[in-house]
């Protein structure tokens, strides 16, 4: 059974159950277990002898230069985020590509985020498996783009409460003779796919006995994957199955039977900072909360009508 979509859940269950069950894996899942030691602290001048008496506004520290927020994501992953050609009212700038623009929902999370910061969004395009490195590394100043908390991604990176609550599911053809199963077992020898760097492709070895295809960098290749043959299933986003079957009417999600699925399919999206920034953190759950449930549904589905085909 499919979760509630509309409790947009808190990242520190997703990480309690991950510890506990030793997990390291669409879903939403994204995510990518890159681990190294944490940037350090940037700083916020609270350790100065001055007076700390100013307005709450002004007592956290800043994102990078506090001016303009360096937006981490791959901007090939609609409707999380996506790569056009023309500036509107619901892109940002895409700081690397010349002449290109982000659009998509963690787009529109990520300028929610930058204007109570009252900082300048742009987006910086880069593949998903980087992005815990570049906010070490100073490349960017946060990430949305998709991602999901693991225990290693938060060796080097703190992550925000969830912006959006996604699941893991199945997808074959239509014809396929895993079409009517109803179980992970079902799937014994089968294979399957998923995307490089993200819980959806860990979650696949769950599967018994299963074909784990080495996984593809992008969720149009894995796609490409299932329309192709290369593989008997896909694992992919509850959020964005109806946009996939309405461009691919030959496929169709797996009904798996409750308790006979993933372990923990639900995929909580969360934005990501370089650790140490602990003030910041809660200034951005403060802004992240504020976004109301049916906000967050209106954009989501605002978004999945205007993505790229």
């Amino acid at each position: 059974m499919e979760k509630n979509f509309g409790a947009f859940g808190r990242a520190c269950s997703r990480r309690d159950f991950l510890r506990l069950s030793g997990i390291t894996a669409f879903t939403v899942a994204g995510a990518t277990f890159l681990t190294g030691c944490g940037p350090a602290a940037q700083t916020t001048g609270s350790n100065t002898g001055s007076s700390k008496s100013s307005s709450s506004k002004k007592a956290v520290g800043k994102l990078g230069d506090g001016k303009t927020l360096r937006i981490g994501m791959e901007a090939a992953y609609a409707p999380y985020n996506w790569q056009e050609s023309a500036e509107s009212d619901t892109t940002i700038p895409i700081e690397n590509v010349s002449g290109a623009y982000a659009d998509g929902y963690d787009v529109q999370i990520a300028k929610r985020i930058a204007k109570a910061l009252d900082m300048e969004p742009v987006a910086v395009k880069m593949e998903f498996g980087a992005l815990v490195d570049a906010l070490g590394n100073g490349t960017i100043d946060i990430i949305c783009a998709g991602m999901s908390v693991t225990p290693e991604r938060t060796q080097s990176a703190d992550f925000t409460d969830s912006y959006i609550d996604d699941e893991v599911i199945m997808v074959v053809k239509k014809d396929s003779k895993y079409a009517n199963a109803t179980k992970l077992s079902d799937f014994t020898g089968a294979t399957v796919l998923g995307q490089k760097d993200t819980f959806y492709d860990e979650l696949i070895d769950e599967i018994p006995e299963v074909n784990h295809l080495t996984p593809v960098a992008t969720v149009p290749l894995v796609v490409d994957g299932i329309e192709n043959g290369t593989c008997d299933a896909i694992t992919f986003s509850s959020m964005s199955l109806p946009n996939l079957l309405e461009n691919y009417p030959d496929l169709k999600k797996v009904e798996l039977a409750d308790g006979e699925g993933f372990s923990d399919p639900s995929n909580p999206d969360n934005a990501a900072i370089a650790k140490g920034q602990d003030d910041i953190l809660d200034e951005l759950n403060k802004i992240i909360g504020d976004i109301s449930q049916k906000e967050r549904l209106q954009i989501w589905q605002d978004c999945m009508d205007r993505q790229p085909a």
